[in-house]
């Protein structure tokens, strides 16, 4: 049923409900943060873009940028840009007060992970493992 989603003008779906800090849904009208841009960008700038929004405390909004290099990435690439994505779920769901929903998705997000990191693929300079260490210290899963 198209009537029922916000749509851009190409007819994709496209919040136009404004949202706060952690991506809950604010009541249209309402002052909401700044939505991030759904054009993909290169690895390297995919993964400045998300510390900048995780430092504004905006795990939401980082997961969003890590789901568009995710989903026009190599496919050799998915399991990374997946992962961490998943690990900002995470952290989401935890700043929201879902302890259960974060350790889970920190869960998930560790498993394509730790099966990237074996497959051998690019990591940017990421230190994957203590990524991870990190998002399970920060939600309790650790």
């Amino acid at each position: 049923m198209v009537g029922d989603r916000d749509r851009n003008d190409r007819g994709r779906a496209e919040q136009a409900r404004p949202r706060d800090a952690l991506g809950r849904p604010l009541p249209y009208g309402a002052p909401g943060v700044e939505p991030i841009s759904e054009e993909p960008l290169p690895p390297d700038e995919t993964l400045a873009y998300a510390r900048a929004l995780l430092d504004e405390g905006r795990p939401f909004a980082a997961h969003e940028a890590l789901e568009v290099r995710w989903k026009s990435c190599p496919d050799e690439e998915r399991e990374l840009w997946q992962g961490l994505a998943q690990l900002c779920v995470g952290l989401t769901h935890h700043e929201r007060g879902n302890a259960v929903g974060a350790r889970r998705l920190v869960d998930r997000g560790a498993s394509h992970l730790e099966a990237y990191e074996h497959a051998g693929g690019p990591a940017y300079d990421l230190d994957l493992a203590a990524l991870v260490a990190c998002a399970r210290a920060r939600v309790g899963a650790g």
